[in-house]
């Protein structure tokens, strides 16, 4: 053979082989995506089918401390987010006030560690701090409104006078007459004893004391402290179905109930009444126990390790959720390109998201974009399968509490790479330009658009209900629900 045919031939040979390679790659690509769809059926059916028998998420007594280590989590954004400059200033500006917390709990024998984290969570370790415009609301270092501090702790109020003082002290300060305004702080706090550091603490102590003693445990004595000891009552009563004349600490003790059973126990479908009384407060009462909580983990990590409460308090603050905490930026793997996705989907570590599951179908138009950067959508219709199994299970939910079955909730995104994301951000003001949640498969959006009023009332239930266990962060934007799922959504897994 000449040197030419060699040539030729071997040319042929390297072509061959490009074309067989060519040929095993997209055999393997359509493989895997054929495993990767077979996988968000299989993903999809067990997430409904959980929301039935087996479900992870329903309460268990066994699950007592788990559900209330997740919601002191799964609720804590609202504090890392308002705290007077932030969680650690605010821990700093509490602990100013232990000892004399400890000397108020001990008097009253309450828990110390309970009372601080009462106190920050309440002023922020503030003594001047007032919840209105005038002391008529709740008022000083434990926010204690008038009524309860004359009617139940036996505290001088005179409301007129410390009305009119506040007045004074605001017209003071104004002016720059800082030391008449410290004069007349003084003098509010003679007259009003929220204002007195150490008559507020004590009052906050009585009051858990007398609670505790009127519910037989800490838990709903602490509730109490923010919703009221009548509401809780009518709470309970409603839940156990006890009467009137049967006292309070006795149907606790009868049913050995906790504020968890309570809250975790009650739903539209289940203790209806009392989760009826629960979710009507119209403030953050049913979820008051939950930040007490995680109040006390924060003030104990601003002391133990308060490299890791910046840490913490600065992913929390991140964004308008909980999401990074859950998926930190430098934790977590991000789909750079189109090959990384693919990739995943090969791996398992995306699921494809089927075209409908039960309560969800896939809008049409996800992946739109995928053309402009040469891609086929199909690509940018996949979620970590956790992600998948909680939209799965949280759309079961909501149509059967809603029986809306004509129009199901429509996911309109799950994940992208950050070219897809680039491109996103020119058209839609929503996206962000940093660090998103869609990128990392965790995250998808539902459209805000319901077939009825029991619809919507179902997803909002469900959306809190999952919050509060730490399963999802999510965040109301103009057109959508932005929901991401951390990794408790393993539980859901086949």
């Amino acid at each position: 053979m000449s040197r030419s045919e060699l040539l030729r031939a071997g040319g042929l040979l390297a072509a061959l082989l490009a074309a067989t390679a060519l040929l095993v790659a997209v055999a393997l690509l359509l493989f895997g995506e054929y495993d990767a769809y077979e996988r968000g059926i299989d993903v999809a059916e067990t997430g409904a089918e959980r929301a039935g028998d087996d479900d992870p998420f329903a309460w268990d007594a066994d699950r007592r401390t788990q559900f209330e280590q997740r919601a002191a989590l799964g609720t804590s954004h609202v504090i890392y987010a308002l705290s007077p400059g932030g969680a650690e200033a605010s821990a700093r500006r509490t602990s100013r006030w232990s000892a004399q917390i400890r000397r108020a709990a001990e008097s009253h024998g309450v828990d110390p560690v309970r009372l601080e984290a009462i106190v920050f969570l309440e002023s922020a370790g503030r003594p001047e701090v007032i919840a209105g415009e005038t002391p008529e609301a709740a008022s000083g270092l434990a926010q204690i409104i008038p009524s309860t501090a004359t009617g139940l702790l036996d505290m001088e109020v005179d409301l007129e006078r410390s009305i009119a003082l506040t007045n004074e002290i605001g017209r003071a300060e104004r002016k720059g007459e800082l030391a008449k305004a410290e004069r007349l702080r003084r003098e509010r706090a003679a007259v009003d004893e929220r204002f007195d550091p150490e008559a507020a603490l004590d009052g906050a102590a009585r009051y858990l004391a007398l609670a505790e003693d009127r519910f037989g445990v800490s838990d709903l004595a602490t509730v109490s402290y923010h919703m009221g000891i009548g509401n809780l009552e009518s709470v309970i009563r409603a839940y156990t179905g006890a009467s009137e004349e049967v006292p309070i600490a006795a149907v606790v003790e009868a049913e050995d109930l906790s504020y968890a059973q309570l809250y975790f126990d009650s739903a539209p479908d289940n203790h209806r009444e009392a989760h009826e009384l629960l979710s009507g407060f119209g403030d953050d009462s049913s979820e008051y126990f939950w930040k007490v909580l995680a109040s006390e983990q924060i003030l104990d990590q601003a002391r133990s390790d308060p490299e890791s409460l910046e840490r913490t308090a600065g992913l929390a603050t991140a964004k308008a959720t909980l999401e990074e905490v859950y998926h930190p930026e430098d934790e977590t793997e991000v789909f750079e390109n189109a090959g990384d996705i693919e990739d995943a989907l090969v791996d398992g570590d995306l699921a494809a998201v089927p075209g409908a599951g039960r309560g969800w179908t896939r809008d049409p138009q996800m992946g739109e974009l995928a053309p402009k950067l040469g891609q086929r959508p199909a690509l940018f219709r996949g979620l970590r399968p956790e992600a998948l199994a909680v939209l799965s299970y949280m759309a079961a939910r909501v149509e059967e509490l809603s029986g809306a079955e004509k129009r199901p909730l429509q996911v309109t995104s799950a994940v992208r790479d950050l070219e897809y994301q680039g491109l996103l951000t020119v058209t839609n003001a929503e996206a962000t330009q940093n660090y998103s949640l869609h990128t990392t498969g965790w995250s998808f959006d539902v459209l805000r658009d319901y077939q009825n009023k029991e619809q919507a009332a179902a997803f909002q239930f469900m959306l809190d209900r999952l919050q509060a266990l730490g399963v999802i962060a999510y965040a109301v934007e103009p057109a959508a629900i932005h929901v991401t799922v951390s990794d408790a959504g393993a539980a859901l897994l086949p």
